[in-house]
């Protein structure tokens, strides 16, 4: 009989690692950002998260044991938290626990188990949970609580965020309205609303730096897309520094970095190269600043990460590593 050597679909580690211990090895990543959260929005950070995971468990146990008859090992490695994390990460503090169901379900049931579960998704689960929410209901998903509010939930009173301050001064507000951002300091710490997971830049990246320390991800992505983002909009707010905030203030703000560290990055998403990756997230950076600056919504990291998620597959049919054994043709 014929010896053949089977590959399974990704996530693939090349190290004496497994699927679990790099899950985990990022919700350890994800901890100073959930510190931060707790110490802005207290109860709501809290509960979000809470609800965000139980709710992705529960739907990928239910899932797996009940629709697709499938063993319910999964829901201990680690993806179905990251998800439910992941998703609270990027919602308001002070959104509805019915709201949050929904987003779980259709990250976890559509955008993950009807394709057939962990290594078959397209989509980063989280951003399209985040992205169905964002579309369904935008009155809930852009009222930002202010920070300081610890024992506030669904009451907390509402504020302007830095990435809507500098959507004012595009369109209109021009100078006076980037005067009010907060200082580069402030925007670095996390003293600023927002989602829960993304206001603190110290935080995430200090998770980048031990998921870099651990080998869970490598540079090439989150670099690319930060580079990206800081040489267009420097370009940009040289062309006009009264409309258009300065790079720095970018990078500091909004899912920038949440995204660039911790979703651009998935293993079942992105591309398996390392020239695939650089133009993974170059792509990525240039779609959040074109969204950033020309399009409707303040932010465009999520629909950034989702339109490259879906070329994926042709960046990994492009970039292919050489064959080992291969003979170079002559010419």
């Amino acid at each position: 009989m014929e010896n053949k050597l089977i590959v399974s679909l990704s996530p693939h580690v090349h190290a004496a690692d497994n699927v679990e211990k790099n899950m985990y090895g990022v919700l350890v990543a994800l901890v100073p950002a959930f510190a931060v959260s707790l110490y802005l929005f207290g109860l709501g950070a809290l509960a979000v998260t809470a609800v965000s995971v139980a709710a992705c468990l529960f739907f990928e146990w239910s899932i797996n044991k009940y629709l697709l008859k499938n063993p319910v090992s999964t829901v201990t490695d680690g993806s179905a938290i990251i998800t439910g994390v992941l998703l609270a990460f990027n919602l308001p503090s002070n959104l509805p626990p019915w709201i949050i169901i929904l987003g779980a379900l259709f990250a976890i049931g559509v955008a993950k188990m009807s394709f057939g579960g962990l290594g078959c998704n397209p989509f980063n689960p989280a951003l399209a949970g985040r992205v169905f929410l964002l579309l369904s209901f935008p009155v809930q998903m852009t009222s930002w609580p202010a920070t300081g509010q610890l024992t506030s939930y669904m009451d907390a009173a509402t504020a302007a965020t830095p990435l809507s301050v500098m959507k004012h001064a595009i369109h209109g507000g021009g100078a006076e309205a980037l005067a009010q951002l907060p200082d580069s300091f402030a925007l670095f710490v996390g003293q600023n609303g927002g989602c829960i997971g993304e206001v603190s830049a110290l935080a995430l990246l200090l998770g980048l730096g031990y998921m870099l320390w651990k080998r869970i991800i490598t540079w090439h992505i989150p670099l690319s897309i930060l580079l990206t983002v800081f040489v267009f909009s420097g370009i940009m707010h040289e062309v006009d520094p009264t409309k258009y905030a300065s790079p720095l203030s970018h990078l500091l703000t909004g899912g920038l970095l949440l995204g660039a560290i911790f979703m651009a990055t998935d293993y079942v998403t992105s591309p398996m190269t390392r020239q695939g990756m650089l133009i993974y997230g170059v792509c990525i950076g240039l779609l959040t600043v074109i969204i950033r600056l020309f399009g409707a919504y303040p932010e465009g990291m999520s629909f950034a990460i989702l339109i490259m998620n879906a070329f994926t597959p042709l960046i990994n049919n492009y970039c292919k590593p050489k064959r080992f054994g291969e003979v170079a043709k002559k010419k």
